[in-house]
């Protein structure tokens, strides 16, 4: 299989063949991919906005953002530059310093979550062998944050809004873990890289998705609870709530809300396309693409050209599923609470740990299929 371009070492002989040493040329290379991860996220976020109110507009035959920018495109920057300006007031009665730390903890999990995110070959910041543990583990800080900023509010609607999303993760984090679980047992590895490797060699009939179609589902459908989207956004329902947890959160606390909000979208849709359609690897095989135009696979330019078709993949998987679930929000409705947790309690909690199993038993029975 083509390993790829490695694109930190050729970063580092191009610094020592201008003269500096390795050590160096390390150190100047630790920072960009972090700072790149950041303004990628931010990014998202902004082309999320965007695109949520163009598809909305268009799910009810309106023009929505277009003055702002070409086709609207800067509607979102000019919602931060809002937002930054906003006056931040803290109510009286409250807890200024839960008040103040709840933001912070929904935010940075997050941003730390995309640290094992592979966005191509080789293209990603760091290996880690336990990566869908660490993102498990962040994705549980979260919840703390929001019930933080729901119980310092000293108002009523926020704790029931804060009460709601700490149930709602944990009802539905255990499926999402349990769907997790049957793609680390076929992979034999908790490595982000590892996953889509398996996958790789084959096109589309490797990928997860044929070999876990009820698990797809079921991470799908516990990663749009956990971003609390349509039909799972109880925690700050507004007919209901007013707002929940961030009723009294005014300028860049309430921004911090909604940023976590969508850079956690992209990273469950960026996931979705790593764990079970093949993240970076294309539809056919790179080698039988290569066989075709008769080129070595381990070209450079070959592999530089295969290494940007790979981003672009994941990057096009990962916004086909950005726009499903901003699709949901406008055609189906608000579930209760109560259909909530039986939901995931008594539905999707028995069906990943039969997935599970069925995993486990096909696992032994099929190993050259499911990775024995």
């Amino acid at each position: 299989m083509n390993p790829g371009i490695d694109l930190e070492q050729r970063f580092v002989e191009t610094l020592v063949e201008l003269g500096l040493t390795p050590g160096v040329a390390k150190t100047i290379w630790l920072p960009i991919p972090m700072l790149l991860m950041i303004i990628g996220a931010t990014v998202g976020v902004l082309v999320s906005v965007w695109l949520e109110r163009k598809i909305s507009a268009a799910a009810q035959q309106r023009i929505g953002p277009e003055y702002i920018g070409p086709l609207g495109i800067l509607a979102p920057v000019a919602d931060g530059i809002k937002l930054v300006f906003k006056e931040d007031v803290v109510p009286a009665n409250t807890d200024p310093l839960l008040f103040t730390l709840g933001p912070i903890m929904v935010v940075i999990p997050v941003f730390f979550s995309y640290l094992i995110v592979p966005f191509g070959q080789n293209i990603l910041i760091t290996d880690l062998g336990i990566g869908i543990f660490f993102w498990i583990a962040l994705s549980s800080i979260a919840p703390i944050g929001l019930l933080m900023a729901g119980y310092s509010s000293n108002n009523k609607y926020s704790l029931l809004g804060g009460l709601r999303a700490a149930a709602q993760s944990i009802s539905y984090e255990i499926p999402l873990a349990l769907a997790v679980l049957a793609v680390v047992m076929m992979s034999n590895s908790l490595s982000t890289i590892d996953i889509v490797n398996q996958q790789s060699g084959y096109g589309i009939l490797g990928w997860n998705v044929i070999r876990q179609p009820i698990g797809f589902l079921l991470f799908w459908i516990a990663a749009l609870a956990e971003c609390e989207r349509m039909p799972f956004d109880l925690p700050e329902a507004e007919e209901e709530l007013v707002a929940g947890y961030q009723t009294e959160y005014a300028g860049m606390k309430f921004a911090l809300f909604y940023l976590g909000s969508y850079v956690n979208l992209v990273l469950s849709s960026i996931l979705v396309a790593v764990l079970y359609f093949g993240g970076w690897d294309l539809p056919i095989p790179a080698t039988m693409i290569a066989d075709w135009i008769n080129v070595d696979p381990n070209n450079a330019i070959f592999e530089l050209v295969t290494a940007g078709l790979g981003l672009v993949m994941t990057l096009l998987k990962a916004y086909f599923f950005l726009f499903l679930a901003i699709l949901l929000r406008w055609t189906v409705p608000r579930v209760r609470i109560d259909q909530l947790l039986d939901f995931g309690w008594k539905f999707l909690l028995p069906v990943g740990l039969v997935n599970l199993l069925i995993t486990a038993g096909l696992k032994l029975a099929l190993p050259f299929a499911f990775g024995g």
